[in-house]
């Protein structure tokens, strides 16, 4: 699926006498045990989430809103406590129903039972928000032995290299490589010791994982090499676009260099 369903955080500040200032759309539901799908159509203009300036846009779907109350005892002491409404997979009604069930701001004394609440009171929202997946363009290089032209395939962030490369009928099996435990051939298939799948990285290398220790010490001859079974393309969910050569070992001077 080119799509993926991010999960963000975002805070805003709730004041006595206010709701959320949140418009809310069902577009699945009518289930009669309140199951739907409920998703922000805008904010009210002014409200306390305009206000707050956060991330909400049209089209996230609130998964759940918690409430941090501080709580002093008559100036002695304070606790905290977190109430937790959850609204996720849920239709108009009952949405509205699980925000309701969260306590209104009260500023004051309670005389009843000796307590002082904060008046502002933060309410951190959990959304859910469907994002298109960022691509990396990864260009391949093939040494000249294999007399196959230069391509360009195209991997969605957080594939892994090696299979993204392979389920695109891309092939990295290098019979000139050596295992690292071994010292003899042999695929370990995407065990990270034979090294057959490593792959000279040209450019762009920042849009890849980055490299633990045990493949640090298996490729410290070549620092500009990497493990395809053990490298992720867009890490950190980001778009651009890698160089490599592919089957290292056979470019020999042919290697271009790295930049």
């Amino acid at each position: 699926s080119s799509l993926f369903v991010d999960t963000l955080l975002v805070p805003i500040k709730r004041r006595s006498g206010e709701g959320l200032g949140i418009e809310l759309q069902e577009i699945a539901g009518g289930r009669e045990d309140g199951l739907g799908i409920t998703i922000i159509t805008g904010l009210v203009e002014g409200g306390c989430a305009d206000r707050s300036g956060g991330d909400i846009l049209a089209g996230d779907s609130i998964a759940s809103i918690s409430v941090a109350r501080t709580i002093s005892n008559s100036g002695t002491s304070s606790e905290e406590e977190v109430l937790v409404a959850a609204t996720e997979c849920l239709g108009y009604d009952s949405t509205v129903a699980a925000i309701q069930s969260l306590p209104q701001v009260e500023g004051g004394k309670n005389e009843e039972e000796g307590m002082v609440v904060e008046e502002d009171e933060e309410v951190l929202l959990t959304l859910k928000r469907i994002r298109r997946k960022p691509r990396v363009k990864v260009n391949l290089r093939f040494p000249p032995s294999q007399n196959e032209p230069d391509a360009t395939i195209e991997l969605f962030a957080g594939e892994n290299l090696r299979q993204g490369m392979l389920v695109r009928g891309v092939k990295l099996n290098d019979p000139l490589a050596k295992r690292f435990d071994t010292k003899n051939g042999g695929n370990c298939g995407a065990g990270g010791l034979c090294r057959t799948c490593s792959v000279s990285v040209l450019r762009g290398g920042e849009v890849l994982s980055p490299q633990k220790i045990a493949e640090k010490q298996m490729l410290e001859d070549n620092p500009r090499w990497r493990l395809g079974c053990k490298a992720t393309v867009g890490y950190g969910m980001l778009e651009g676009e890698l160089t490599v050569q592919v089957n290292p070992r056979q470019w020999g001077d042919d290697s271009e260099e790295w930049s």
